[in-house]
């Protein structure tokens, strides 16, 4: 199949995750600066196993599919798993948190049911079932981070070193939407089943609407 067929697909899945979005209930109180402390250690406990979690999932996929283009993506997305785990360390310290805190944290079972979906397609699925779901979701993932950095700057009065992690994922990766789109013509070329590609990504969709949600509870 072509590289516009690949195309097509990622519009289709956009289409179906536009229609799914909701608004983020976490992000609107924490723009107006009603997340308490507690749910802020929350939020970076969460997001420290997801880093950690994700960082794997990639590593396995890179391992797994080697070649180009399958290899370069999911190792460059490993190595910026990487990255983001240390800007997290600037996060917790600006809430008084320390790398043992962040180890000593109990998750939120239905906050970690994006990196438990990421590890399954990992072990489990094709290389151009996570290209496509990332790709498909990075805008709104994107819109999101950016979101939670200025609204931490501003209710929160924290400075960018503190919110580096989310403006870190603000912003997609150069070359991210070509490499991804190659991953998946090539699974298509394979004869990777094109619903079970879109299945995918509106899985992760879901999942990491559960996320926000599971942050937001109680609130």
């Amino acid at each position: 199949m072509s590289d516009h067929t690949a195309a097509e697909l990622l519009a289709r899945a956009r289409r179906e995750i536009a229609a799914a979005t909701s608004r983020n209930r976490f992000l609107d109180l924490l723009e107006t600066g009603r997340v308490p402390q507690e749910r802020l250690v929350w939020l970076v406990g969460e997001e420290y196993r997801i880093v950690r979690s994700d960082r794997r999932s990639f590593a396995l996929l890179a391992a797994r599919y080697p070649d180009s283009p399958s290899g370069e993506l999911f190792l460059g997305l490993a190595q910026g798993e990487t990255q983001a785990l240390g800007l997290l360390d600037d996060l917790a310290s600006a809430l008084g948190e320390s790398e043992k805190n962040l180890r000593a944290y109990e998750p939120r079972p239905f906050a970690q049911t994006y990196p438990a979906f990421l590890a399954q397609r990992a072990t489990f699925g094709t290389a151009s079932e996570v290209a496509l779901a990332m790709l498909a979701n990075l805008e709104e993932w994107g819109a999101y981070c950016a979101r939670a950095a200025d609204a931490l700057r501003g209710a929160y009065d924290m400075d960018d070193a503190a919110v580096a992690f989310f403006s870190f994922f603000a912003e997609s990766p150069p070359g991210f939407e070509d490499r991804a789109l190659a991953v998946v013509a090539a699974g298509l070329a394979a004869d990777d089943d094109p619903e079970e590609i879109a299945l995918a990504a509106r899985l992760l969709h879901t999942y990491e609407t559960a996320f926000w949600d599971a942050l937001a509870e109680g609130l």
